[in-house]
């Protein structure tokens, strides 16, 4: 791949909800079926979930797992090494509970103490 295909295939996208749909959709102009991501803190929520809904098959990795793993240095060379490792199944994903289940999981949990 040239270094102008290697720069077309990189984006940089913004983090409100058009700009998630936006993503789905460039991911599904270039023909992409499967999607690796890390898991790092609640942002990758609702990313997971535009692209699970749009039927991409979402792997979602634990960062701290990949991270030793060497050949990153950049948000985009991270992106990059996350891609090549994909494409070539060496990478595990994480446990997601069924949609039901993170439902539940996402309402707060209310306890009241009685003296």
């Amino acid at each position: 791949m040239s270094p102008r295909q290697e720069a077309e295939c990189v984006r940089r996208f913004g983090c409100y909800t058009a700009d998630l749909y936006a993503i789905a959709d460039w991911l599904t102009e270039c023909q992409v079926e499967t999607v690796a991501m890390e898991s790092t803190g609640v942002y990758w929520i609702p990313l997971f979930q535009i692209l699970e809904t749009r039927g991409f098959e979402v792997k979602l990795v634990n960062a701290h797992h990949v991270k030793t793993l060497p050949g990153r240095k950049t948000d985009v060379l991270d992106c990059q090494w996350l891609q090549q490792l994909h494409s070539y199944g060496l990478l595990s994903g994480s446990f997601r509970p069924e949609d039901d289940i993170c439902v539940l999981r996402s309402y707060p949990l209310f306890i009241t103490l009685k003296r």
